[in-house]
């Protein structure tokens, strides 16, 4: 089962919130960022969205490999 991490190190940018969710959904980290950059032009509250996943999701440095048990 993958998990959902913020990722530290060379892919991070801010808080590694991106880095972790593209990742997480196995698609490229500038279209995370484009997503997110166009989504705080919208009435929706992707500042506080940002933050809160910031806080909550535990971080992981990206030399760190998952081994995942088959």
């Amino acid at each position: 089962m993958k998990k959902l991490f913020r990722i530290k190190g060379t892919e991070s940018m801010l808080g590694g919130v991106a880095a972790g969710l593209a990742d997480y959904f196995g698609i490229d980290v500038t279209l995370v960022r484009v997503l997110l950059v166009g989504a705080f032009f919208t009435p929706m509250p992707i500042v506080l969205i940002y933050l809160i996943l910031w806080a909550v999701m535990p971080s992981r440095s990206a030399s760190e490999t998952v081994i995942i048990p088959s």
